[in-house]
C-alpha cells in the first residue's frame, strides 16, 4: 500500500499529477485545490490511496488527512465509486461537504456532478450518523453558519484560486482575468473549489 508521495512534481494536468519518487514517477488522480497546491519541478509530499480493481489500479491524492478520511467515507456509500466521490471533494471542502450532509441539505450535494437526487438522498441517510461530530459538524448544523462574511469570503477565494492556477502553470494574469469573470458572471458568491472549476473550464475553452 503506498501511503504517500514524497519527491518533485514533474507533471501536473487538470485531473492529476506525476510525482517522482526514488526514479519512479507515480501518478495520481486528485481534485483541482490539491493539485493547485503543487508547482512543477519543486518537491511536494501528496497522501495517497490506492484503489484495487480487477483490470486496474488506481492511485489517488489528497493535501490533507480531512480530505482523505472523507474520500474513504464516501466509498463506503451504496453505488458510490472512488472517481465520484473525488468529484464531491472537487465541489466540497471536506467540512462544508460534511455540514450539507449532516444538515441534510440533498438539493445542495446534487450539485456534485454525476450525484443526482438518489444518490444525494443515498448519501444523507448512510453517512448523516457517521459525520455527526466529524470535522467539527453537528446534526443540523449547516455549513454555511461558520462561513466568512461575503466580502472576506469572495477576496479570500479569488487569491486562493488565482494562486491555483498559477501553481496549474496559467500565467498570473490570465488566471486573475479567468476568475474575475466567473466571478462576474455568477449570480451568487461561489466557494474557492466551485471558482477554481469554473476557471479552469473558462481556461479551457481558450
Amino acid at each position: 500500500m503506498i501511503d504517500s508521495l514524497n519527491g518533485e512534481v514533474i507533471s501536473i494536468g487538470l485531473d492529476h499529477g506525476v510525482i517522482e519518487c526514488g526514479g519512479v514517477g507515480y501518478r495520481f488522480l486528485a481534485t483541482p485545490p490539491t493539485l493547485g497546491r503543487l508547482t512543477r519541478g519543486e518537491n511536494a509530499r501528496v497522501l495517497t490511496t490506492m484503489v484495487v480493481k480487477e483490470d486496474a489500479m488506481t492511485l489517488y491524492g489528497f493535501s490533507d488527512d480531512d480530505a482523505r478520511e472523507m474520500f474513504h467515507r464516501l466509498t463506503t456509500v451504496t453505488g458510490l465509486g472512488p472517481k465520484l466521490a473525488l468529484a464531491a471533494l472537487s465541489v466540497f471542502e471536506p467540512a462544508e461537504l460534511a455540514g450539507h450532509i449532516t444538515a441534510g441539505n440533498s438539493k445542495t450535494i446534487q450539485s456534485i456532478p454525476g450525484v443526482g437526487k438518489k444518490m444525494a438522498d443515498r448519501l444523507v441517510l448512510e453517512l448523516k450518523d457517521k459525520l455527526a461530530g466529524v470535522y467539527g459538524t453537528q446534526p443540523g448544523a449547516s455549513a454555511a453558519k461558520s462561513a466568512p462574511s461575503q466580502s472576506q469570503g469572495a477576496s479570500l477565494a479569488t487569491e486562493q484560486v488565482v494562486e491555483a492556477l498559477v501553481g496549474l502553470g496559467f500565467p498570473e494574469k490570465g488566471a486573475r482575468t479567468a476568475v474575475d469573470a466567473v466571478i462576474d458572471e455568477s449570480a451568487e458568491p461561489m466557494e474557492s473549489s466551485a471558482l477554481l472549476r469554473n476557471a479552469l473550464n473558462r481556461l479551457g475553452k481558450k
